[in-house]
């Protein structure tokens, strides 16, 4: 077909033109900038053309059918703990406090299944959970080992150039909700109950100090010192642990 060869054609012309940018880049900026300005446009070209007839190569297709997936470990009383996703193992030996990398996984709905470590014949937690394609999400296990409750964070990674932006999420089973505040300063997260996620906000990369108040109160539940943002970055900050048992409360910083 012609729109075939001209598609081609474009994607030939894109290769050969990256080449003599990659070729002046150090020589001769100005021939560098010319040639690159031209792979630009026969890319788009081609991609246009692609568009145009509905053709997407396969693996731009599975990518937007993917999501992206971690796990979180927040129950301190549950241990180490093994976790299967649809039937099969993905981790083993995992740590309180601990935050899998990410993981390509088809949209739509999963199994997952949490068994304390080498010990299969009863599990801590049985549920579904659903993700859309083209998103990415933070599923973390949270509340006491008999109770273990299953939380779901959709990630938003996308930030402002040098800008940074952060999150909280909650996910200590015996903690009041808490308001997040700059340290003697007004709160910038306010009443985050168990379970609960607030949105993210966008900040100045910088090191602060936070602390986590009882919701409406001046009351100090958590003090959270030294916080570090950094630009080009989201972050999630966790609260796990317990405020009358071991271990005690504290905050987690992931980067998303």
């Amino acid at each position: 077909m012609a729109s075939e060869r001209n598609r081609q054609w474009y994607f030939q012309r894109a290769a050969m033109y990256d080449l003599l940018a990659q070729y002046f880049k150090y020589i001769d900026p100005a021939q560098y900038i010319a040639y690159y300005h031209k792979h630009l446009h026969c890319l788009n070209q081609a991609i246009q053309k692609m568009r145009t007839n509905n053709q997407l190569p396969s693996v731009m297709v599975q990518e937007r059918q993917q999501a992206k997936v971690r796990i979180f470990h927040g129950s301190p009383e549950a241990g180490l703990v093994d976790i299967y996703v649809n039937g099969t193992g993905i981790l083993k030996n995992f740590h309180y406090k601990e935050a899998s990398s990410y993981a390509s996984l088809p949209a739509g709905k999963h199994q997952i299944d949490i068994y304390r470590a080498g010990n299969r014949a009863s599990t801590l937690l049985s549920r579904k959970f659903i993700i859309a394609a083209g998103k990415s999400y933070t599923i973390a296990a949270a509340g006491i080992a008999l109770k273990l409750k299953l939380v779901v964070l959709e990630g938003r990674h996308e930030v402002p150039a040098g800008a940074t932006k952060v999150r909280f999420a909650h996910l200590s089973a015996d903690a009041p909700a808490v308001d997040i505040a700059v340290k003697n300063r007004d709160a910038v997260f306010s009443n985050i109950a168990f379970r609960q996620a607030s949105k993210y906000m966008a900040l100045t990369p910088m090191t602060v100090d936070l602390e986590a108040r009882i919701a409406g109160t001046p009351h100090v539940a958590l003090s959270i010192p030294r916080m570090q943002f950094q630009a080009d970055q989201a972050y999630t900050l966790m609260a796990v642990g317990s405020i009358v048992n071991e271990p005690v409360l504290e905050t987690i910083l992931i980067p998303d």
